[in-house]
């Protein structure tokens, strides 16, 4: 394909993506099954010629920077709490998955070895959490289900591509035994954690002392392929070292960054998560009209194929209900067990405050105590709030489809693999299936059961009392201005009370859209002082459109107050709470 192609193709690819999302809102429907959808539509277009992407470019050029943007973004405080089913799902149950499927296909079909069929059951036991996670936050499942499900989206992939490099090297005859599979295992999680902590630790540094935002995004560009390139050298996870350096400089970005620096970097990471995720969907729809032409219909056709395909969805489909019911139970005994074990906690720190710190090393070892307990009571206090019950369950069950590693690494089976042409059909069946049918109705099933677990109300109280809390601690500063200036000079009194004044309206504003969204009143002062400002802003943005057109200012005067008034505007535009 031409370069000028190539670009044309990309340039309509794109149109098409934004055009499906934006359609997509209005019919209630997940982008990536339309997507999906329109690329199979597409692909039997006469002269429109046949799509495939060789998998290298999927797993090294698209999946690393995916898996990061979306792991910048879970906070690690939920990811630690949901630790536990998060690793069942995203470990255990890929692993069983992988080889029941692979046992079905070693029967269904003679002449493949145990190994290789195990190597398929990697390929489509890890589900991409892309369409269950944007249907779940539009419909406002409860923040711990949507935590599960992105948890599990970043771990599973990793799981899944190392079994079936591990699968494919005991087909070919690299490995003499199931334990040089386990150790090869551990090797690869090992390594990985090491390497996306050292290039986190890293990059986190090396960003915070920059000032250039241009300089900062550049190096957040390439913080995934830092990650994943030298693990994948090293035969260890890259896509398991791509998530830890992402969970990390998520979390370190608070303390490490500048508002500007956090600010494009949601924007940035966003837009390219739209983008690629998107992306691969269409490709998968556009692909399918290839494989089915190059099955080998003498050895399996392409319908046996597709059934084989729809068995194998099926099976994962019930191996992911029938593994929920158990992990539903052990998750709730765990909250018990935490809770007595945090009780004993308290006790043991009560005796040792009863007996009193003997110097400043024990002094410190019982605060961080004390901190450790505060951390456990809060986690379990939110895990009994967020509680996972029968329902949460089910969503989660229905939750199984498939996507992005499917589709690469479907493609990575070796050419030597029998029936290889039919796996690859076999894979994208299972994926097109659970993205449809699971995907299609995971919305109607969340009405059906009722789950709901976003409050409003409930959130912007929370906000609110947290606003105050800050804004406590931000007020006791001002009650030593010259030492907050770094000056000895006295500071004006109506100085210090702007400060404190623009503090509290801050908090004013938090709790009138508490009694705003709990009673309906009408628009509060705080509210009515928004509006019009934000009408101010926009006559402003009238006038310098006029000064613009008349051209009586330097460009670069124009383009400094255009940069005042968008803070202005993006400080203003409407909140939770706001009509």
């Amino acid at each position: 394909m031409k370069v000028v192609e190539l670009a044309l193709f990309a340039v309509i690819g794109v149109a098409v993506i934004v055009t499906v999302a934006a359609f997509s809102k209005r019919l209630g429907i997940a982008a990536p099954l339309i997507l999906v959808v329109v690329g199979l539509g597409l692909s039997y277009l006469p002269g429109l010629p046949t799509f495939t992407v060789p998998h290298e470019v999927i797993l090294m050029g698209v999946l690393p920077p995916l898996l990061y943007a979306a792991a910048v973004n879970v906070p690690v405080v939920d990811f630690r709490r949901n630790f536990g089913a998060i690793s069942s799902l995203s470990v255990f149950l890929v692993l069983f998955s992988a080889f029941a499927t692979g046992l079905l296909l070693y029967i269904l079909l003679p002449d493949l070895d145990l190994a290789a069929a195990v190597a398929l059951g990697a390929v489509v036991s890890p589900p991409d959490a892309v369409a269950a996670t944007s249907i779940g936050k539009k419909l406002g499942l409860p923040p711990r289900l949507v935590t599960v499900l992105e948890g599990e989206g970043l771990v599973n992939d990793a799981t899944a591509l190392v079994l079936l490099r591990s699968a494919i090297a005991f087909s070919a005859g690299g490995m003499s035994s199931i334990w040089d599979g386990v150790a090869d295992f551990g090797f690869a999680v090992v390594a990985a954690v090491t390497v996306g902590l050292v290039v986190g630790v890293a990059t986190v540094y090396i960003r915070s002392k920059l000032h250039d935002p241009v300089l900062d995004t550049a190096i957040s560009f390439v913080v995934p392929f830092l990650a994943f390139i030298p693990a994948e050298e090293m035969h260890a996870s890259g896509v398991l070292a791509v998530v830890v350096a992402g969970l990390y400089t998520g979390h370190r970005s608070g303390a490490a960054f500048s508002a500007q620096a956090r600010i494009n970097d949601s924007v940035n990471w966003h837009t390219v998560q739209f983008l690629l995720e998107n992306g691969v969907f269409l490709l998968m729809g556009l692909e399918i009209r290839y494989l089915v032409e190059n099955v080998d219909q003498s050895l399996l056709s392409v319908g046996e194929s597709v059934g084989i395909g729809l068995a194998v969805a099926l099976l994962l489909i019930l191996i992911r209900f029938v593994w929920m019911g158990p992990l539903i139970l052990l998750l709730r005994a765990k909250v018990g067990y935490q809770e007595r074990r945090t009780n004993r906690f308290r006790a043991a720190l009560d005796r040792l405050n009863e007996q009193g710190p003997k110097n400043e090393r024990s002094r410190r070892r019982v605060d961080r105590r004390e901190d450790l307990y505060r951390r456990r009571t809060a986690d379990i206090r939110q895990l009994r709030a967020e509680g996972l019950d029968w329902r949460g369950g089910l969503v989660i069950s229905w939750s199984g489809m498939r996507g992005v590693v499917t589709l690469a690494a479907a493609q990575s089976l070796p050419d030597a693999t029998p029936y290889r042409e039919q796996l690859v059909l076999i894979a994208f069946t299972v994926a097109v299936v659970t993205l449809l049918l699971q995907g299609g109705t995971l919305p109607w099933v969340i009405r059906i059961l009722g789950v709901r677990g976003v409050n409003a109300a409930e959130d912007q109280r929370n906000l609110a009392t947290l606003l105050d809390q800050i804004s406590d601690a931000g007020l006791k500063i001002l009650e030593d201005p010259p030492a907050c200036l770094g000056q000895d000079a006295e500071v004006d009194p109506d100085v210090v009370e702007r400060v404190r004044q623009s503090t509290f309206l801050r908090s004013e504003l938090a709790w009138e859209r508490v009694k705003a969204l709990g009673i309906g009143t009408s628009p509060t002062p705080q509210l009515q002082y928004r509006e019009l400002r934000r009408a101010v802003v926009d006559a402003e943005r009238e006038a310098l459109l006029l000064a613009r057109r008349e051209g009586h200012y330097p460009s670069r005067t124009l383009a400094d107050a255009q940069r005042l008034l968008d803070l202005e505007e993006s400080r203003l535009k409407p909140r939770l709470g706001e009509r």
